[in-house]
């Protein structure tokens, strides 16, 4: 049996996506401002099964993109964890991390603290030895977080195959960081709630 990992830090619980989780999700999948870097908005029929799929990628592994909520309101904020690419990238075959949070959570280090949490699971629970992050070339908020986790900016930029050509968003800049580059930060509150026959990497 393959268990499931989730988690809790300071602010947050990184945790198995459930129904009630799917509005809050269409509503941050259809903001503008959070879908700025991404092909188009998602409509709910999209959003929805963006929903399952990491629903059914988590119930699968034991890990992925879990669902963010915060702790003192259990209110959904929206995704943050690890996943593996379903395109092919000169550099696969990867893990990455990556988040997506509604807009009234940006500015106040909720995906660095979901980060941080699912970069120890990658690397001390799964025992991957390499974690990669990717985002268009503009998109300097999200190279900021993937800077404040301690990755390493790369000379390597590629053109994502799934935006089409001419889009400013097709070029990709990419950061990678090593299990033993990474160290725990210090006073992270992190604990695991569930762990069991979990599949290594």
């Amino acid at each position: 049996m393959i268990g499931l990992i989730e988690f809790e830090t300071k602010r947050l619980c990184l945790r198995q996506w459930r129904p009630e989780d799917r509005e809050p999700f269409a509503e941050l999948n259809a903001d503008p401002r959070v879908m700025e870097y991404f092909p188009a908005l998602l409509d709910r029929a999209a959003s929805d099964a963006m929903a399952e799929r990491c629903q059914s990628l988590i119930a699968a592994h034991g890990w992925g993109l879990w669902a963010v909520e915060k702790r003192n309101t259990s209110e959904f904020m929206g995704f943050v964890g690890l996943h593996v690419p379903i395109f092919e990238f000169p550099f696969s075959p990867c893990v990455e991390i990556g988040w997506r949070l509604a807009f009234q959570y940006w500015g106040k280090g909720f995906a660095t603290e979901a980060a941080q949490a699912s970069l120890h699971v990658g690397f001390k629970l799964l025992g991957l030895s390499e974690i990669v992050s990717f985002t268009a070339v503009p998109n300097f908020r999200s190279h900021a977080v993937m800077e404040r986790l301690g990755m390493h900016e790369t000379s390597q930029t590629f053109e994502h195959p799934h935006i089409p050509r001419g889009s400013f968003l097709r070029q990709h800049r990419l950061y990678r960081l090593l299990r033993d580059e990474w160290v725990m930060p210090p006073g992270m509150i992190f604990s695991v709630n569930q762990l069991s026959d979990v599949k290594r990497g």
